[in-house]
């Protein structure tokens, strides 16, 4: 190689295959996703088929396509304690019904995202209601567990929403009119003439932090289409592209087989080229938040004796107890999406009758 020469390194470091749940880096803790193909339901809001051959209560068979998880009539996780960090879920197709200790409520999906801050602690159910009785009920989502700095992991607990018609989304055409579109959950997204400003995280959350750099984006790339993923901004951040929907893509030349789990420098901007199909993309990036991690199932501490104390607590508290007379609620035939916070507040979205006609 001449003297003058230099060597340009891959924005590519690392090429994983993708597993249950997936695998993320600090500041995340693991991200799950779920597709599950539902029936129709039988009108009690459940699968309109036989549960035979299933370990009810612990069912993640995805026999016929679909798991009932923790649920026993309806799909879904029934109540479950949690502390010291954040779930971000994200319901591309299908409803979660939400409840909590703290006596709020939601029914949300079709593109909506809640942000629950579990902070010093919560207990919450989300089952999977299938409405419909004369069609399949599928259902997609992530679930992100995104951890809490030490000095917010005693946080009050909070939940947010976004709902779908409020996340910014981007849309870009590449020289042969082929579209990438992107929904931007967090971060700011700079991409050449288009910036996206999102939704603000809630404040104990380690987005929230100046300098965290954190961004959740979600991308859909038509068959063969260009697009420049753009460098991060912020000093040593850590960035993650899962590659979940599609046959192959080329990144900054490298051409990936998916499903793949694809590290990048988060620092260096990477040209992404489609394949012959569809393509569709989690990221995932942050500062690191470099603090030991002690964890035992839902409790995600810093040390040892943070989790025995966090157990005690637990079952001395139950984190304010379940105020529902149900063991896991659903909230009933009625499609709308709605929020009720614990100080009585309620909302829902403003684009839920063009959303309940499309679905």
């Amino acid at each position: 190689m001449p003297l003058h020469a230099t060597a340009t390194a891959s924005p590519v470091l690392q090429v994983q295959p993708l597993g249950f749940p997936w695998k993320t880096i600090d500041p995340f803790l693991f991200c799950a996703y779920h597709d599950d193909a539902y029936p129709h339901g039988n009108g009690q809001l459940g699968p309109a088929a036989s549960l035979a051959g299933r370990d009810i209560g612990q069912d993640f068979s995805r026999k016929d396509g679909w798991s009932m998880y923790h649920g026993s009539t309806v799909p879904g996780f029934p109540p479950h304690p949690h502390r010291g960090f954040e779930t971000v879920t994200l319901v591309r197709k299908g409803l979660i019904d939400h409840a909590d200790s703290l006596g709020a409520q939601a029914r949300f999906g079709r593109g909506d995202v809640q942000w629950l801050t579990a902070g010093r602690g919560v207990v919450h159910s989300e089952m999977f209601p299938l409405l419909k009785t004369d069609e399949a009920n599928p259902l997609e989502l992530f679930q992100i567990w995104l951890n809490l700095p030490a000095r917010h992991k005693m946080a009050e607990p909070n939940f947010t929403m976004f709902w779908a018609g409020d996340i910014p989304r981007v849309t870009q055409s590449d020289a042969q009119g082929r579209r990438t579109e992107v929904a931007v959950i967090a971060g700011r997204l700079d991409a050449l003439d288009a910036v996206a400003l999102p939704l603000a995280p809630p404040p104990d959350s380690w987005a929230a932090q100046a300098g965290a750099d954190v961004a959740i984006w979600t991308l859909r790339m038509a068959p063969g289409a260009h697009w420049t993923l753009p460098a991060a901004t912020g000093l040593g951040t850590r960035r993650t592209l899962y590659f979940f929907k599609g046959d192959s893509v080329s990144v900054a030349g490298q051409v990936i087989d998916g499903p793949a789990a694809i590290e990048l420098r988060a620092g260096v901007a990477a040209l992404l080229v489609n394949g012959q199909a569809e393509a569709e993309f989690l990221l995932l990036q942050g500062r690191p938040i470099g603090e030991p991690v002690a964890q035992y199932g839902p409790f995600v501490m810093n040390t040892q004796a943070e989790i025995r104390q966090t157990m005690a607590d637990y079952q001395r508290t139950q984190f304010g107890g379940w105020p529902w007379p149900e063991g896991a609620p659903v909230h009933g035939r009625d499609p709308a999406r709605f929020a009720r916070h614990p100080d009585g507040r309620q909302e829902r979205p403003d684009d839920d009758a063009d959303a309940h006609a499309a679905d």
